[in-house]
């Protein structure tokens, strides 16, 4: 081990012993030592072989025998017992500029931050705006240290993937020699995260040349990767992957099937064509060498004997055993969506007024809207206290009035304490027209433990919606350990729905679970957890999953009208007495 390496590790003890507390001294020395120890012009082993590193000024005798346990063995168990006592994704987030070990120590005292995105997450969330020491624009700056970090991790959430995706698709459509423009890949099928961005487009063979220079000069492009004929690839800044894929018209729709994928679901393809006497590839469907005739999926699907399967459906899940019945699902769309219940405002860590929240939605075209702050545990995230649920109740009584072309609801993100209780007292969570309940810490209980808290909030008479029922935060925390069917059977025998959470950092219910919880009779509901105005725009992505779900407009409460919605909450409250007063009785 070279005095490079010795000097970055004297570096990290120098940081973790910061982010713990430990004695000041100490860790300067150790933040010195790392300095001394790179600018040392002998040889450190030499220095060490000959018993000479106590003549070294800064060298001290702790130093010292840790240099020569590292020459000497390649490790420092004081090293290794250090990393093992600060949680995974804490060294990380030293990466961010201006992130150093005290603010990170902040962090995780105040928000139990642990990793890059929960950072980013709470950022997003406006958490740092009031926590002592940060403010909005050390707020603004992490952001945007996050995004440069991004550029290297090599998978992207499926908000960024569809940002860029469909920015360069529309640039692509600009061109006139292009008859047919599409993202495919996993994007296409809506997954939750992605590594590339596949685009199929179609044209002349005399414009090939002229389409892909256009397209490797697009702005956003750092690099290209190859350029031909029919492929080119390219890295955008962002450090994401991009190919193109450029065909004639007649095989645009065998293109846009084979790179939509998935791999699971091409091979079943191919496995139905060849029972049936026919090859399926990327160039078409073939009969021996005759090439089918087909403009649209729809008809390629029809030459397999197939209904059209939608490509959010085509994971190898049983989509072509129901296409080949008749029985595939009538996928909910975006414009089913007739109104959102989980958004913040600036009661709590919101960053809009209730009655601007009222606006967007009202030109969002949603018919209602519920006003579904914090509670009083969430005090890093400002939760309201009774008599500030009290204020929140009377203006939203009066904004009723203001605008009565849409339907304000009265709701709570209820905090599920460690023991399974709300954090009201039930003559205030009876003020509510519905309650949200939600875990928002001590994410690291066992299995037992979290399933029996989750289970008790479930079985709470006002519970109406379980929110972010795993707690995943993608590309950075692990969902809490939990018997995830067992809660679903709950919520299911208790009429208590769950939240298909549409942050892209949640996307929370995950979709192999909504087909589940259907089968189930849960009811979902697709929320934005929105903390800003455009934060009601993710429900897109909600929808995505909802659709990947298997999930149908009737499977989805906020596809109904109000009045269907208010009497749903107000006659599962009533089952829900009912059913626990029977209990009772046995």
């Amino acid at each position: 081990m070279d005095k490079y390496e010795i000097s970055k590790i004297f570096e990290e003890i120098g940081m973790m012993m910061e982010l713990k507390g430990e004695n000041p001294f100490k860790i300067r020395a150790y933040y010195n030592g790392a300095r001394t120890v790179e600018l040392m012009e002998e040889d450190i082993k030499v220095l060490v072989e000959e018993n000479r590193l106590n003549t070294i000024k800064g060298i001290g005798k702790a130093l010292e025998g840790k240099i020569i346990e590292l020459v000497e063995t390649g490790k420092l168990e004081f090293y290794d017992k250090l990393k093992e006592e600060i949680p995974e994704g804490v060294m990380e987030m030293l990466k961010i500029p201006g992130v150093g070990p005290k603010k990170i120590r902040e962090l995780y005292d105040k928000l139990e931050i642990t990793s890059i995105g929960e950072l980013e997450y709470a950022c997003l969330e406006n958490r740092l705006v009031d926590l002592k020491g940060f403010g909005e624009k050390t707020q603004i700056k992490i952001l945007e240290g996050i995004e440069q970090i991004k550029k290297y991790q090599g998978k992207f959430l499926i908000s960024t993937g569809l940002k860029y995706g469909t920015y360069l698709v529309t640039q692509l459509k600009e061109l006139p020699e292009l008859s047919q423009v599409s993202l495919a890949g996993s994007i296409r099928r809506r997954k939750e995260i992605i590594k590339d961005i596949d685009i199929i487009v179609s044209c002349g063979k005399n414009d090939r040349d002229k389409v892909m220079d256009f397209f490797t000069t697009i702005e956003g492009v750092g690099k290209v990767i190859a350029k031909g004929d029919t492929k080119s690839s390219v890295v955008l800044n962002i450090g994401m992957n991009v190919d193109l894929r450029l065909v004639e018209e007649g095989e645009f729709a065998y293109a846009l099937l084979h790179f939509t994928g998935s791999k699971e679901h091409n091979t079943l393809l191919r496995g139905r064509a060849k029972k049936m006497g026919l090859k399926v590839n990327e160039y078409g469907i073939f009969r021996e060498e005759e090439r089918l005739p087909a403009d649209t999926e729809e008809e390629l699907y029809g030459l397999l004997e197939l209904d059209y399967i939608p490509p959010e459906l085509r994971e190898g899940q049983g989509e072509i055993e129901m296409a080949e019945k008749n029985q595939l699902p009538n996928l909910v769309e975006h414009k089913d969506v007739k109104g959102i219940f989980h958004v913040h405002s600036q009661y709590s860590d919101g960053r809009n007024t209730i009655e601007e929240l009222v606006k967007a939605a009202i030109e969002r075209g949603f018919r209602y809207i519920g006003i579904s702050d914090h509670s009083k545990s969430a005090a890093y995230a400002g939760g309201l206290r009774e008599e500030d649920v009290k204020k929140q109740h009377r203006e939203i009584e009066d904004l009723r009035e203001k605008y009565p072309q849409i339907t304000i609801l009265k709701g709570i993100e209820s905090d599920i304490l460690v023991d399974g209780s709300l954090d009201y007292e039930d003559e205030v969570l009876a003020s509510f027209d519905y309650v949200i309940g939600s875990i928002h810490s001590n994410f690291n209980l066992d299995e037992e433990t979290m399933t029996n808290r989750i289970l008790k909030a479930v079985q709470n008479k006002y519970t109406t919606i379980l929110g972010h029922v795993t707690g995943r935060l993608l590309l950075s925390r692990k969902g809490y350990q939990l018997d995830i069917e067992e809660i679903i059977q709950a919520c299911a025998d208790n009429h208590v729905a769950i939240e298909i959470n549409s942050n892209p950092h949640r996307l929370d219910l995950d979709w192999r679970l909504c087909r589940y919880a259907k089968e189930k009779g849960v009811k979902l509901v697709i929320e934005p957890d929105a903390h800003r105005i455009e934060g009601l725009d993710d429900v897109m992505y909600g929808v995505g999953i909802a659709r990947k779900g298997w999930l149908e407009s009737e499977d989805v409460i906020n596809t109904m009208e109000i009045e269907e919605v208010l009497e749903r909450f107000k006659k599962e409250t009533q089952e829900q007495k009912e059913m626990k007063w029977e209990n009772q009785k046995m």
